[in-house]
């Protein structure tokens, strides 16, 4: 078969097409269009097939890019989507919300040689959608069936994925989540623009085809007991993930207009979805109209400011005390959001909020900052400009300054389930396991936030040691 691959030097990147901005900003409809078939092998045929792949290094998931995209450039698409999901339970959901600017395609070898990445995100979310038109996406399901049960709190990526892989050895799993709908940040945390709802509903459908279980408006410690769980399953897998946000420690910081990140999103999703949101009725989650401040430089700043945009908000600022080369959000996410209308007021802390006589937001202080020594992160520390405060109207405060653990020990009743000093899940390394006998965790409620990426599965040793729990000895290969 003639090489198809290493065409960097003949073709050139391209991304699929963008729709305006004129016109993304009225609705709430993903942005990018689908590559053609011609297209898409033509870009994966750009892969330059690299003896030490830096993009599968740094995908955190260690995703076989480099195999995928060789079968796409060959038009193997079938064997390409195989390839694909043996390391990654959602692949239609990261080729869409991963940060690939900043992972695999940041780190692509031709990127760095100044030719322009692959286009992985792109290709990855044609084979996937390429797989469920042509029915290749089935469930996985066991060859036996196993009598042991394990019981997954939360139903985020890393709880569905241990579901999926847990289900296909054998094992009754039953999946219980706070919300009333199954997904977590990828359902309510992430807007319809970088991840319709149709791609995990239709995900939803092949987890309860292969026959997972699912508990809705089940919240441990508060309408259900953990030890109420723990006697109904052999196992318990943690995977509620990190959702306490972080607060805003200045003047005026609990005026009325001062809201979390999250909170706000789900809002939003909500009422996409169809749902009556009385927050957002009430116009106190609704951006319309209003002059709208988000603090923060991450992904989730990124989703408020671009939300706030459609919901036809009068002024969007992003507020962020670094420059623009050191903000940890995705840079294509950045450039989208300018696109749309979003101001940046780079190098910029909050310093207080005003409000009116009825303790409502109208205004913000803000000061200048600049970057000086390295801080403990690695990136230049801000520092604070003598004289350069400035103000700003804000209608809408939105906090976006990152997550932190719950104290799970405190709401499940658990002392004994002891926490790291950043307060995520402490596990025997070896066994994956927690202080209590047959509790496991998974996914950001173990590894933190500093290492969250959007899809990220549970690691394979994690539900490794998990089938090799001395309950379930001999009952299955993991």
């Amino acid at each position: 078969m003639i090489n198809k691959m290493m065409n960097f030097v003949t073709t050139a990147r391209q991304m699929p097409d963008k729709r305006s901005a004129k016109e993304r900003r009225k609705d709430f409809d993903e942005i990018y269009t689908e590559f053609d078939l011609k297209r898409v092998s033509s870009q994966a045929s750009r892969c330059a097939q690299c003896g030490v792949p830096f993009c599968q290094v740094h995908c955190p998931l260690h995703n076989n890019i480099p195999d995928w995209l060789r079968l796409t450039a060959e038009d193997r698409l079938e064997e390409a989507y195989e390839m694909a999901s043996r390391t990654n339970t959602f692949p239609e959901i990261c080729g869409r919300i991963c940060p690939q600017d900043r992972l695999c395609e940041g780190n692509c070898v031709i990127e760095q040689a100044g030719m322009g990445t692959v286009t992985i995100g792109a290709v990855e979310k044609y084979i996937t959608e390429k797989a469920f038109d042509e029915g290749w996406v089935k469930p996985r399901m066991p060859d036996a069936e196993l009598e042991q049960s394990v019981g997954i709190i939360g139903a985020g990526p890393a709880g569905l994925a241990a579901a999926e892989m847990l289900r296909a050895q054998g094992y009754q799993v039953t999946v219980y989540d706070r919300y009333d709908r199954i997904g977590g940040l990828m359902v309510y945390g992430i807007p319809s623009f970088k991840l319709e709802k149709y791609v995990m509903a239709r995900r939803e459908e092949q987890l309860r085809a292969q026959g997972v279980e699912f508990e809705c408006n089940v919240d441990i410690g508060v309408n259900k007991n953990f030890d109420e769980l723990r006697a109904g399953h052999d196992a318990v897998l943690i995977a509620t993930g990190v959702y306490k946000a972080r607060d805003l420690d200045i003047q005026g910081g609990d005026l009325t207009g001062v809201v979390p990140a999250l909170s706000y999103l789900i809002a939003a999703n909500k009422t996409g979805l169809g749902d009556s949101v009385t927050e957002y009725e009430s116009g106190a989650l609704n951006a319309e109209g209003k002059n709208v401040v988000v603090i923060g430089g991450g992904d989730t700043a990124m989703d408020c400011v671009r939300t706030a945009i459609r919901q036809n908000a009068k002024s969007v600022k992003c507020l962020y005390r670094r420059d623009r080369e050191n903000m940890p959000g995705s840079a294509r996410e950045v450039t989208n959001a300018e696109e749309e209308g979003v101001a940046f007021e780079w190098l910029s802390v909050p310093l207080a909020i005003s409000g009116d006589d009825n303790g409502v937001a109208q205004m913000m202080r803000a000061q200048k900052m600049h970057l000086g020594a390295l801080d403990a992160s690695g990136r230049a520390a801000p520092v604070a400009i003598d004289g350069s405060d400035y103000d700003m109207d804000a209608d809408l405060v939105i906090k976006a300054l990152g997550f932190e653990p719950e104290d799970l020990p405190g709401l499940f009743g658990q002392p004994e389930l002891k926490p790291t000093k950043y307060g995520t899940i402490a596990i025997n390394e070896r066994t994956q396991m927690s202080a209590i006998d047959g509790v496991f965790a998974a996914g950001d409620i173990v590894r933190g936030i500093r290492h969250r990426h959007h899809g990220r599965t549970p690691d394979h040793k994690t539900l490794i040691a998990l089938g090799k729990y001395k309950h379930f000895a001999g009952a299955a290969t993991a």
